[in-house]
């Protein structure tokens, strides 16, 4: 069986009821830290192995109140308050007894109803005519197939500005089969708008990450380990501070998630 590094950096040990540790690995680093889609799906994932679990998940923010260091962490995880049909959760990262991450999700058991797809797929080249990219050479960027349409980090830090919209396939390199947790690690596989914006590499980092999941389990696990469609563009840069709004579609044009992050900038 594949060990994949992806349920190697989730893996969470139980110590008591909502009560876990687990460590940061290696092949999720970014430049400072681990990748925050790594950070978010751990988040989700402590949720997801939680005996008291309604249903699944609908949405989850996480907020990056300080930077996760190398080595092991605990989580805390519980649900705050259940109805008949959706479920509310409070989760903490620790680390060295201080604070580090702290998110909140939903679940719920969704009940066949009207559905509309508002957000139709961009008509685009198929995945397998393109080659990947070449990414920055960070571990977590060598965990993706990266296949960029445009919008791609810019191959020259010129200072001159250009849009932000990246549209690009994205899938596992390990070609692990999609679920909810895994999709919300993608959702964070841009790179920052403000690279694209002003093709000047500063400082960043993301402060607060929202995942609206809009499948259910048996439409990803359908999906197996295909090419999701991503693309994301900012809409505001002010006084330090971007945000980024992105949406994933399967290959067959179903919308899997829409994404908003708010990410701090240093000139």
């Amino acid at each position: 069986m594949t060990e994949y590094y992806f349920d190697q950096a989730i893996a969470l040990q139980s110590l008591s009821t909502g009560h876990y540790c687990g460590s940061t690995h290696a092949a999720w680093q970014n430049m400072v830290g681990p990748f925050g889609g790594i950070t978010a799906a751990v988040m989700l994932q402590a949720v997801m192995q939680h005996d008291d679990r309604l249903g699944n998940p609908v949405s989850i923010t996480v907020n990056f109140c300080a930077g996760v260091a190398e080595g092991a962490f605990e989580i805390y995880a519980k649900p705050a308050r259940t109805n008949r049909s959706t479920q509310h959760w409070q989760m903490e990262l620790l680390q060295a007894g201080e604070i580090v991450i702290t998110a909140t999700a939903v679940t719920a058991n969704r009940r066949n109803t009207f559905s509309s797809n508002e957000s139709p797929v961009p008509s685009v080249v198929k995945a397998q005519t393109l080659s990947r990219a070449e990414p920055p050479k960070l571990p977590w960027t060598q965990r993706y197939d990266m296949r960029s349409i445009n919008g791609h980090i810019p191959a020259v830090w010129d200072g001159s500005e250009g849009d932000t919209l990246t549209q690009m396939w994205v899938r596992d390199v390990q070609e692990r089969a999609i679920d909810f947790v895994s999709l919300t690690a993608i959702a964070d596989s841009f790179f920052p708008r403000v690279f694209l914006r002003r093709k000047t590499m500063v400082p960043i980092g993301t402060v607060s990450m929202t995942v609206y999941l809009h499948a259910d389990a048996a439409e990803l696990s359908a999906l197996d380990s295909g090419f999701i469609l991503g693309q994301a563009r900012a809409q505001c840069f002010f006084n330090g501070f971007f945000d980024q709004h992105a949406q994933l579609w399967s290959e067959s044009g179903a919308l899997l998630a829409s994404t908003q992050q708010v990410v701090y900038f240093k000139e």
